[in-house]
């Protein structure tokens, strides 16, 4: 019995150590080492850690990425001076899965002509994350201008408890601002983190043991309203709760931090294009695009442009139907729709007066 056991867990073990062997010669994701390395409530890699992402099973996309001198994947190290615009919003704007000179960093500058761009995207971010690296870039290297890429789910998720933020948040009861940092990782993360086969399974087939027990106990019993309250409110498109409290304080705490310029770009609601409904945008995108023009911050709206160029070709913007993250295509089309609002207004409205108590309207110049 006892050399039947044994000669099992010593051909799972050989098993186990071939798969490791195999996986690391394939472009499995490697480990992002995410923390807080540059601020207590912004998220980021090491400095100059290098890492490989790809999706799926069968390793789609890979791609491998380096953080610059700050910890963000973008081509250019962030220095002080450089009179470059910030680019910032979460996975979408890193686009981790495309290839450098495909990412939005690198279309809008080709585009705008002569301003750098410094993409600060981090993934699993929401809208309060933004104005907190605004703040920092704002602080750290002088940066003035803005241009912030804004999701449908950028609102939702930053009430607390949504594991889509890095630090600032509301409460889900109170609607009051928190902090709700992600907690260090343990001794058997940072192991696992090493080991090609662990990525494979949590990275690739996306498979967390917590999550499927979680599941499991959820299944086992009637769903709560607050459970099912936010599918409920995709599927019909209705604002989210706790949507407009967020967006104002994102726009107290950006107002408060007297930007130069700022443009917001709106993500289209992309189903309603590809099923021949016209632009359309996200019931909380459109919630923020009225909040934020009020304030006096510019506002572009991607669904036009997308939904013209669909119009016309009928190609989807996504990068799969396994991944609905902007693809090259439809960044290309925002970057030129990015050009045409941002350089017209060759100068924007100064930063506000000390005293001043309203957010900043920016100037725009005559056609």
């Amino acid at each position: 019995m006892w050399k039947h056991f044994r000669n099992l867990a010593l051909g799972c073990c050989v098993s186990l150590l071939c798969c490791e062997l195999v996986l690391r010669c394939l472009p499995v994701s490697t480990s992002t080492a995410f923390g807080y390395f540059v601020d207590p409530v912004i998220l980021s890699y090491p400095a100059h850690h290098v890492f490989m992402a790809s999706t799926g099973w069968d390793l789609r996309n890979a791609q491998v990425n380096q953080a610059n001198n700050f910890g963000f994947v973008a081509s250019h190290d962030f220095r002080p001076g450089d009179d470059a615009i910030g680019l910032i919003g979460d996975s979408y704007v890193e686009s981790s899965m495309l290839p450098m000179n495909d990412r939005p960093a690198a279309q809008i500058e080709r585009v705008l002509g002569g301003r750098l761009l410094y993409a600060m995207g981090a993934p699993g971010s929401a809208l309060l994350d933004y104005v907190e690296r605004v703040r920092w870039a704002s602080q750290r290297f002088g940066t003035r201008d803005f241009i912030l890429v804004l999701e449908e789910g950028d609102l939702w998720e930053s009430i607390c408890g949504s594991g889509q933020s890095h630090g600032p948040c509301l409460d889900k009861q109170s609607l009051s601002p928190r902090i709700e940092k992600l907690p260090p990782p343990g001794l058997a993360k940072r192991i696992l983190r090493h080991l090609a086969l662990a990525q494979y399974i949590s990275g690739q087939l996306k498979l967390d043991p917590s999550r499927l027990i979680a599941q499991a106990r959820l299944q086992a019993r009637p769903p709560e309203p607050a459970e099912v309250e936010r599918p409920a409110a995709v599927a019909e498109h209705r604002v989210s709760p706790g949507a407009r409290e967020v967006a104002a304080k994102f726009l107290e705490r950006l107002s408060a931090l007297r930007p130069h310029r700022v443009l917001i770009v709106l993500d289209a609601h992309r189903e309603a294009i590809y099923a021949g409904l016209g632009p359309r945008t996200g019931a909380d995108l459109e919630l923020f695009a009225d909040m934020a023009s009020t304030a006096g911050y510019d506002v572009l709206r991607t669904a036009d442009a997308l939904s013209a160029d669909y119009a016309a070709r009928h190609l989807s913007f996504d990068v799969g139907p396994y991944d609905h993250h902007l693809n090259a295509l439809g960044w290309r089309i925002i970057a030129r729709a990015i050009a045409d609002t941002w350089k017209p207004a060759a100068v924007a409205t100064p930063a506000l007066a000390a005293d001043a108590v309203q957010p900043p309207r920016q100037a725009r110049a005559a056609p």
